[in-house]
C-alpha cells in the first residue's frame, strides 16, 4: 500500500470519526436524564469519551492532509506503524464511548488502549519525520 492510500485512509477514518463525534454529541444532548443532572462520575465519563473521539478524528484528518512519504525504509516502517496505531485508536475510542458510559461500565481498558494508541502513533510519526529531516 502506498503512502497516498495511507493518507486517504486517515482522511476517511478522520471524516467518519468526526461524524461519529457529532452523533455522540447529539446523543449526549438528548440523553435522559440530561447529562447536567447526572452524578459527576457518569457525566465525566460521557464528556471525556466524547472529547477522545474528537481528538482521534482531528489527528487522523490532519495526518491525512499532511502525510508525505519518508525517505528511508526504516522511517517508512515507523510511519506505517504509527498510522496503524492512529487508525486503531479511532475505533477503540469510538468503542469506549459505547462500552463505558453508555453501557454503564466505567472501568474497562478500551479507552486506555485507545489513548495509548493515539499517543504512540503520534510519537512514531513525529519520530519518523524528525529522522527524515535530520538526514
Amino acid at each position: 500500500m502506498s503512502t497516498t492510500v495511507l493518507a486517504r485512509s486517515h482522511l476517511l477514518v478522520g471524516a467518519v470519526t468526526l461524524v461519529a463525534f457529532l452523533i455522540s454529541g447529539a446523543y449526549m444532548r438528548g440523553h435522559d436524564p440530561p447529562l447536567a443532572v447526572l452524578e459527576p462520575g457518569p457525566h465525566l465519563m460521557f464528556t471525556s469519551r466524547h472529547i477522545y473521539i474528537l481528538a482521534a478524528a482531528l489527528m487522523n484528518l490532519v495526518l491525512g492532509a499532511y502525510l508525505r512519504p519518508t525517505a528511508t525504509r526504516a522511517a517508512r516502517a515507523v510511519q506505517w506503524a504509527g498510522s496503524l496505531l492512529l487508525l486503531l485508536a479511532a475505533g477503540l475510542l469510538l468503542a469506549a464511548f459505547v462500552v463505558e458510559p453508555v453501557a454503564g461500565r466505567y472501568r474497562t481498558p478500551v479507552s486506555a488502549y485507545g489513548l495509548y494508541s493515539l499517543f504512540a502513533g503520534s510519537l512514531l510519526h513525529v519520530g519518523a519525520a524528525l529522522r527524515t529531516r535530520a538526514k
